[in-house]
């Protein structure tokens, strides 16, 4: 039930006096000629907003209101500038994979702590250095986080947490789906808040690739402020749009939202797509002339570091493949085609690029080392993944059985997330280098401190 509401005569005006508050006349005046930039206008707001304690009264509503509009404005203006002003330009593309997205976790760490190094800071987030980070299901969670700001700390310590509870609690309804949303959504909540997609909160670009299945369509959300659906999309809840990306089917039930002005759309995981290995969708966002980003190619001008949730070789009996059941292929086709499209996406990417980290597409056309595409490379490109294979494990000093390897595959078995962050650790200390990071790249002193 609402408090008493205030009238304008009992409220003062100075946004600087705590023990008052102001009127939504005065403060919107005070906005346009306060010299206060904006996050220090936000501490304002959130202490004033803090000594109201329960009481919900119209100013403070419409205060609010004038504060979102206003921020929204200011800060979109600052991201937008960050991501148009002249330079080199990072991106960073995280695939999903349900459980198997704990293989993501070494990988950015052992990033964040060479480029901590590299620059001598070592509160550097990833946030800082990346200008788009950007990713599909257990990818788009991880990619949100990192977009709020969350160090590769606290993102591992919450992702093993999340993962224990998204992964636990089945439903007995499974013809709906297999795992029960409510922990998943109370993760989503805990994490993300109030935060929309386009939030003054998000501290660099943010891509969240979705599958809107009542269209058929990809769907990348992004926050760019001069996107074509931006005014549309910007009020979408960054937790209903984790959960759009991350809706498995078979896993989770499929989730329904205002995507705006009164239109909803049905979506399920983003990777019932051929992006969930992102990465390729990530160029074609920052380069092509549709999306609001148009950031110039080449080698010394776009870096894009992909980090997957494992692989292997693929290879089943004959005789168990032509006993299929009909039911068989409902599972077997649509892995079939994913695995395609990763197959694709790597292989475009690095038949683009002089990659210091190819891996071999196949045994006939190899790791496309003495292939380019075009007469100079496209982009900076790097892929880091695990190979969940026993030899490959053994390598990286993980000792398990070939039935062991085999487990560590599946993608809602939350048992096998301490060893997979184990593995992730081990292949990243023997993968991330110090030289894939072109110094071209470093971060200058305009660029995010």
């Amino acid at each position: 039930m609402a408090g008493p509401v205030a009238r304008d005569d009992e409220i003062g005006s100075n946004i600087f006096n705590l023990e008052a508050v102001p009127a939504p006349g005065n403060l919107q005046a005070t906005v346009l000629v306060s010299p206060v930039w904006p996050d220090r206008w936000l501490t304002v707001m959130r202490l004033w907003e803090a000594r109201q304690g329960p009481r919900v009264t119209n100013v403070q509503v419409a205060v609010r209101q004038v504060r979102l509009r206003w921020l929204t404005r200011t800060m979109a203006s600052r991201l937008a500038d960050r991501l148009a002003a002249p330079g080199p330009k990072r991106m960073l593309a995280l695939d999903g994979g349900g459980v198997r997205g704990t293989l993501i976790l070494g990988f950015l760490e052992a990033m964040e702590r060479l480029l901590r190094e590299r620059h001598q800071r070592p509160d550097l987030r990833l946030c800082d250095y990346f200008d788009l980070i950007g990713g599909t299901s257990a990818g788009a969670l991880l990619a949100a986080a990192l977009a709020t700001g969350m160090d590769t700390r606290t993102l591992t310590e919450k992702a093993m947490d999340a993962i224990g509870r998204i992964f636990g609690k089945r439903k007995w309804t499974f013809w709906t789906a297999l795992f029960d949303p409510e922990p998943l959504q109370t993760v989503l909540t805990e994490v993300f808040d109030d935060l929309v997609l386009g939030d003054e909160r998000l501290e660099t670009g943010l891509c969240i690739i979705t599958k809107r299945a009542d269209t058929r369509s990809i769907w990348p959300l992004i926050n760019h402020p001069n996107g074509r659906f931006y005014r549309q999309n910007r009020e979408i809840l960054l937790r209903n749009a984790v959960y759009a990306s991350a809706a498995a089917p078979f896993y989770f039930i499929p989730t329904r939202f205002d995507v705006g002005q009164g239109e909803y759309g049905a979506f399920v995981d983003g990777g019932v797509s051929m992006a969930n290995n992102p990465a390729l969708q990530l160029f074609y966002i920052a380069t092509l002339k549709g999306f609001p980003f148009h950031w110039p190619t080449g080698e010394n001008s776009l870096l894009l570091v992909s980090v997957g949730t494992g692989c292997w070789q693929q290879r089943d009996a004959s005789e168990k493949v032509v006993r299929s059941r009909a039911w068989d292929w409902t599972v077997e086709v649509p892995t079939m085609l994913m695995e395609d499209a990763n197959a694709q996406v790597q292989m475009l990417l690095q038949y683009l690029s002089r990659t210091p980290t190819p891996w071999n597409i196949d045994a006939e056309t190899g790791d496309l080392e003495d292939d380019l595409l075009l007469s100079e490379p496209a982009l900076s490109y790097l892929r880091y993944n695990v190979r969940l294979e026993q030899g490959w494990l053994r390598d990286h000093g993980i000792e398990v059985s070939e039935q062991g390897s085999v487990s560590l595959r599946g993608m809602s078995d939350r048992d096998n997330r301490e060893m997979l962050l184990q593995l992730s650790r081990a292949a990243a200390a023997r993968q991330v280098e110090p030289g894939h990071f072109a110094s071209v790249f470093d971060l200058s002193g305009s660029d995010p401190a």
